[in-house]
């Protein structure tokens, strides 16, 4: 019987004009049970059941008597990581822990909070941030010993040669392939294959892809058998070794995926052990995504040294890491940080850098790297100097175990790419040897010492921690692994020394920042339509589309994961190389337009070469760019009379989108009609450009009306010239203020003049207050007479100690905005707009801003205010300046606020007197905000990555761009001077608690409502429009003018992360029923005490469970299977997933938890 009944009238896709189609919720007892029933109940069924119980419980009691018989011959169980139920403890009665009202919070969407040992914010609390010298370790304490701590459990010590690899830094990806990467990898399979005693670690699957396809067929031989053998571990395994500060947490998904998945389909291993050690800072979403991908361990390194030497005090710098809002202990995950200033072989191997310089080999002459700074040099390791050697390298492993818990000590041994050769990696790998062998065959120094590789270290850790019992009095830990302490937040802003604190790079190259979104949701929106055509076509000559596209599918999914590195989105590489990263993302741009282009045809069912569907589509993108390093442009439909274009909208979210949308055109006499010839009321505005000459107006026009399109769904309007029976769009109405030369009026436009100091526009929610003498905005009155001080100012930080990395401001940043300007309100029926180019003290003004509310009842929009900055921070005037926006409210928020971790959760921030105004500032990937005690929230969703803080009660203050003339530094060797011309987006949103919740600043687990997530994913998720390329004189008639593919908009806290096919290539080899399409659905956590949507039709999962089977039209959904993130694992329980009622496979049932994510496998086939 098939699982869906109507929906199309013919052709291979779905319709809007379906019947009724069936809700998403689980299907009721009886249906499943006929589902699973193949056969009536009989008499002889029942004497059958009867008997084959009595056998069960016959063969039960012999269990129970004699126990399980031992097999006559097996093969060794593989070990398996497995997490150990949660050890319920009683709550705390007060302060951080869960509350008894989390039952209900969770029924109504919200979120509970763990309870752990060691919170982010407790140690910034306790810590003075002194800057004590230490000493020989400058940032800790003279080390010391006793001498017996070994007696009872030797010291084991393993040494982890290792070789950092950046994917573009001062080299692009490419050079640093041939020049290094190439030879290193060369070096390191002929290293280990001379010795098996030999180890090595590595990361980056960007090189090791690179170097397989150069690699001849003896060198992956041996390259696969040294990783099979143990020799050689995958650590992490993404592309890249992503940063964590900007980088999104869709993309921080696809880069792992997509380099585990190479890895697993090309040598058939599955990464176990994360390894980061360059990252600036660490986000605890990323400690979330490894665990929900397998993984059970990770090393991180780069952390304030005063956290660092905090925690080595009391021997804490191994903890489990936890999730702020996981009271169940699902997210656990054993994390080794390094104690020390660097990942270099000087501040590795003990606490004093002059001592373990010594022992780094590949820096004794004859070698290209530069001597110890400390000049004692390394020397050959020979039987006269064995045992003095032997012992000093031994003391400071010694010293350095002393800041852990256990007698298993892990000893990275590398740098940045290192083991370039073979003379190199010989004299490092017989050195130490010829330590290890002293030092192994000297029993009284009780001490075992050799090559490892991560999981050595942590199987060992482990296997320790299990015999022996490392856990405080009083210490919660976790199930995970006994003996630690648990810990949760996250590790910004990363300080390396003195007061250099590393927030820089939130903001550096602000322009690639935003380019990074954009391929983001362009490749998520491609994957969509790849999964459509695909599940839609199958065997149809459509699906010729998406496989022959596949190629540039995976190129752009790897352009994307590249740029993720921590040189790459964060704007700390050289100029080449950010051209290089900025090429490669603008050619998967255009790729993925051309597809996007041609899969909106099929998917309307309008091919008009059946034989060949990727041919040139009839459609092209109506936003793209003409360069890698320019603005995207609008594409102006210039439309003669009694002619016509088509546009196209695709919706990628999983909701119904009612919103204004915007295309540019040549003529004010447009009128719209929908996909029926329905008239759509329309507006045009004019458009403006940034322009220091006073030409603000381009003389052309943006056309505005409401659109309506159907969860990750297309639909058609037509915007014409001449359509008599339809309305023109009526054009707003302009009031201007300028204190230059006379302002001219576009034509089709009735101006005035603005005489007063203050302006305002409104719509049903809110008025906006304007300074008219200098063009900011003041304060947002809301219906219900609450007002809400916005204070808008423009101001720039002067800062010579500024660099790519480092943020080092002389003082405050002050006011550039002076009495004066252009102000001009525009005023229409759909959009009301006010548009300011406020006088600066340059003449090339580095800054232009609207702000934007609209009119469409019951939409996303009307609720929130719309910010766009245009910034220019060209020319030398602006050197050493940077640029932000600072909102100062009225909102008591005491200087704490909250800024997103990836996109994916929020983070409490607060202002420390004790550490500088750099230290302050913290990453903003994509949202803000800030509240006080009597509920009232004002939140500010970003576009792209950014850096903010609240330097002052009531202020949020966020970075917009930075222009720096000198090096800071930190290795890049330049400052950061290629500034583009950019616009910033922000969705502003004003919201009031309407179930107070005391202790408002001291919530660590506060959560955007459901309402800002909204707000958030239009913004960041908006929909991609096409516009056809020629003019039509009749009705630009397609085969169809709607698609649309799911049965029911999905509830509002449900989002779907991702719907990808993983290999289109190898679609149509895959068997039947063989799990070709992929899902991830994220089910939202959000602020129960905000939880009016005014209006919004909108369910959450609590009103709607969702059932796979019943999620698409017409399509039934088969072999369901949940599975990690990275699509290798799929033992539920070993991910940490919460346990699902019934069978998902065979009920297609879904069951997640605010705040997780979960990857599903399935099939898809017809049900017509």
């Amino acid at each position: 019987m098939p699982l869906f009944s109507g929906g199309r009238r013919g052709g291979v896709l779905p319709t809007t004009a379906a019947a009724k189609p069936k809700p998403l919720r689980k299907p009721s007892s009886s249906a499943a049970s006929r589902r699973r029933s193949h056969f009536p109940f009989t008499p002889s069924s029942a004497f059958f059941a009867i008997g084959l119980s009595i056998s069960l419980l016959f063969f039960l009691a012999v269990v129970i008597r004699y126990g399980i018989p031992n097999p006559l011959s097996s093969a060794p169980p593989k070990p398996r990581l497995t997490r150990r139920p949660a050890i319920r403890r009683p709550l705390p009665s007060s302060g951080g822990g869960a509350s008894a009202s989390n039952g209900a919070a969770e029924k109504s969407g919200g979120i509970g909070s763990s309870v752990v040992d060691i919170t982010t914010k407790d140690l910034y609390d306790r810590i003075r941030f002194l800057d004590v010298d230490g000493g020989a370790w400058k940032q800790g304490w003279e080390v010391a010993y006793k001498g017996d701590e070994w007696d009872s459990e030797k010291l084991k010590v393993f040494v982890v040669p290792h070789s950092h690899n950046d994917p573009g830094w001062k080299l692009t990806v490419e050079e640093y392939y041939n020049r290094q990467s190439r030879r290193i990898l060369d070096t390191i399979v002929d290293s280990l294959s001379k010795d098996g005693r030999r180890k090595f670690i590595w990361e980056e699957m960007s090189y090791l892809e690179r170097w397989w396809r150069d690699a001849s067929d003896q060198k992956r031989e041996s390259f696969t058998k040294l990783v099979k053998n143990g020799q050689l571990e995958i650590v992490g395994g993404g592309w890249v070794m992503n940063d964590e500060a900007n980088s999104h947490y869709f993309a921080i998904i696809e880069q792992i995926m997509e380099g585990n998945m190479w890895l697993n389909d090309t040598i058939g291993v599955i990464p176990r052990n994360s390894w980061s050690i360059d990252p600036f800072g660490y986000s605890a979403t990323m400690a979330y995504l490894l665990r929900r991908m397998g993984f059970h361990n990770m090393l991180i390194q780069r952390t304030h040294y005063e956290l660092k030497k905090e925690l080595a005090l009391n021997k804490n710098l191994e903890y489990i890491w936890r999730q702020s809002w996981d009271a169940d202990e699902t997210t656990d995950i054993f994390v080794h940080m390094m104690p020390f200033y660097s990942y270099d072989i000087p501040h590795t191997c003990g606490p004093e850098p002059a001592i373990c310089c010594q022992f780094d080999f590949a820096r004794m002459r004859g070698f290209s790297y530069e001597a110890c700074p400390w000049r004692y040099d390394p020397i050959e390791t020979n039987p006269n100097n064995v045992q003095e050697r032997a012992t000093k390298l031994l003391d400071q492993y010694r010293k350095k175990s002393t800041l852990y818990r256990t007698n298993t000590l892990l000893v990275p041994l590398g740098d940045d790419f290192r083991y370039v050769s073979m003379d190199e990696a010989e004299v490092q790998f017989r050195n130490y040897q010829t330590l290890f062998d002293y030092i192994n065959s000297s029993p009284a120094l009780n001490a075992e010492v050799k090559f490892g590789t991560l999981e050595d270290y942590f199987s060992t850790l482990r296997e320790e921690a299990e015999k022996i019992n490392y856990s405080r009095p009083g210490e919660l830990g976790s199930g995970e692994l006994g003996g630690f302490p648990s810990l949760s937040g996250d590790f910004f802003t990363y300080a390396d020394r003195n007061q250099d604190y590393w927030s820089g790079y939130y903001v550096s190259r602000p322009f690639f920042k935003a380019v990074d979104r954009i391929l983001e949701q362009t490749l998520r929106a491609s994957e969509m339509m790849t999964a459509l055509v695909l599940g839609y076509c199958q065997k149809s000559q459509c699906a010729k589309l998406p496989i022959s596209f596949s190629y540039k599918l995976t190129a752009a999914r790897r352009n994307l994961a590249l740029f993720q590195h921590h040189d790459g989105v964060t704007g700390t590489a050289k100029d080449h190389v950010v051209e290089d990263y900025g090429t490669r993302m603008h050619t998967s741009l255009q790729d993925l337009q051309i597809f996007m282009s041609r899969a909106v045809e099929v998917l309307l069912g309008d091919f008009h070469d059946k034989s060949d569907p990727t041919l040139l589509s009839h459609f092209e993108p109506e936003q793209t760019r003409s360069k890698y390093d320019v603005q995207p442009m609008h594409r102006v439909l210039d439309i003669h009379e009694g002619y016509s274009h088509s546009v196209v909208f695709f919706n990628p979210l999983e909701q119904t989108r009612d919103e204004i949308v915007m295309v540019i055109v040549t003529t004010p006499d447009i009128a719209v009609l929908n996909s029926n010839g329905s008239c759509v009321k329309s507006q045009i505005s004019p458009e403006w450009q940034h322009d220091n000459i006073g030409q603000i107006s381009t003389g052309r026009h943006r056309l505005y009306w409401r659109a309506s399109v159907p969860p990750m769904g297309l639909e058609t309007y037509y915007v014409a010239h001449g359509h008599t029976s339809c309305g023109k769009a009526k054009p707003a109405a302009l009031k201007v203020f300028t204190d230059s030369e006379p302002f001219s009026c576009p034509p089709a436009y009735l101006c005035s003049k603005l005489d007063s100091d203050q302006a305002e526009i409104r719509n049903s929610h809110y008025t906006l207050t304007f300074d008219i003498n200098h063009g900011l905005l003041q304060k947002i009155s809301h219906r219900d007479g609450k007002q809400t001080v916005i204070g808008e100012e423009i101001g720039m930080y002067r800062s010579f100690g500024s660099g790519a990395y480092l943020f080092k401001p002389n003082g405050e940043a002050q006011p550039i905005v002076e009495k004066g300007g252009q102000f001009i309100i525009c005023e229409g029926t759909l959009v009301k707009e006010s548009y300011s180019l406020p006088k600066t003290m340059w003449e090339k003004r580095p800054v232009s801003h609207s702000t934007r509310i609209y009119n469409g009842e019951n939409t996303i929009q009307e609720l929130l205010v719309e910010k766009e900055y245009h910034v220019e921070l060209l020319g030398h005037e602006f050197n050493d300046r940077e640029l932000i926006v600072r909102f100062k409210t009225d909102i008591n928020n005491e200087r704490v606020f909250y800024s997103d971790l990836n996109g994916f959760q929020m983070s409490r921030r607060q202002t420390y007197d004790k550490i500088p105004l750099q230290g302050n500032y913290y990453p903003m990937p994509s949202l803000a905000f800030l509240q006080d005690s009597l509920g009232n929230r004002l939140s500010v969703h970003s576009r792209q990555s950014l850096g903010a803080a609240s330097l002052k009660n009531g202020w949020l203050e966020i970075m917009l761009d930075r222009r720096l003339v000198n090096d800071d530094g930190r290795g890049l060797g330049q400052g950061v001077m290629d500034n583009r011309p950019m616009n910033v987006l922000f969705h502003i949103l004003r919201e009031s608690n309407v179930s107070v919740l005391p202790n408002a600043h001291t919530d660590l687990n506060s959560q955007p409502s459901l309402l800002s997530h909204l707000v958030g994913a239009h913004l960041n998720y908006p929909m991609h429009a096409f516009v056809s390329k020629e003019p039509s004189k009749k009705s630009f008639k397609l085969h169809r003018n709607s698609f649309s593919p799911l049965a029911l908009s999905l509830p509002c806290d449900l989002h779907i992360v991702n719907f990808k096919v993983p290999q289109p290539i190898k679609f149509p080899q895959v068997q039947a029923l063989g799990s070709r399409f992929v899902i991830l659905l994220q089910r939202r956590g959000w602020d129960a005490s905000y939880c009016k949507l005014r209006g919004l039709q909108c369910l959450t999962t609590v009103d709607e469970p969702v059932n796979l089977f019943y999620m698409f039209k017409d399509l039934g959904a088969l072999n369901v299977k949940a599975t990690s993130l990275n699509l290798l694992h799929d033992d539920t329980e070993m991910l940490g997933y919460i346990e699902q009622l019934g069978d998902v496979a065979q009920e297609g049932n879904v069951l997640i938890s605010p705040m997780e994510i979960q990857a599903y496998k399935f099939d898809l086939q017809s049900q017509l």
